[in-house]
């Protein structure tokens, strides 16, 4: 269920630029293992975002998928400029 669960992260990740970045120039994708943990990164360079009082139900799903794992999710303008979206999933522990 660990590459699935990549999968839907990132493919989410990269369907919330598409639909809510603005003057997106760049998206960087990452999945990289680190320890006992895939770390997945989608990073835009987009302007922010008007902010939200809640969620998406794509962004609550992705958050849901990784705590399913036992892993965290994090999606949120990026401290240098941008959207972040940023999940730690552990290895070997297929919940």
């Amino acid at each position: 269920t660990l590459a699935p669960s990549v999968h839907r992260i990132v493919a989410e990740s990269l369907t919330n630029v598409r639909r809510h970045g603005h003057d997106v120039s760049r998206t960087d994708v990452a999945v990289v293992r680190s320890d006992d943990a895939l770390v997945v990164t989608v990073l835009d360079d987009g302007l922010p975002a008007i902010p939200s009082t809640h969620d998406t139900f794509g962004i609550v799903g992705m958050r849901e998928r990784a705590a399913s794992l036992g892993g965290s999710l994090f999606a949120g303008p990026a401290p240098d400029g941008g959207w972040l979206v940023h999940a730690e999933l552990p290895i070997g522990s297929q919940r």
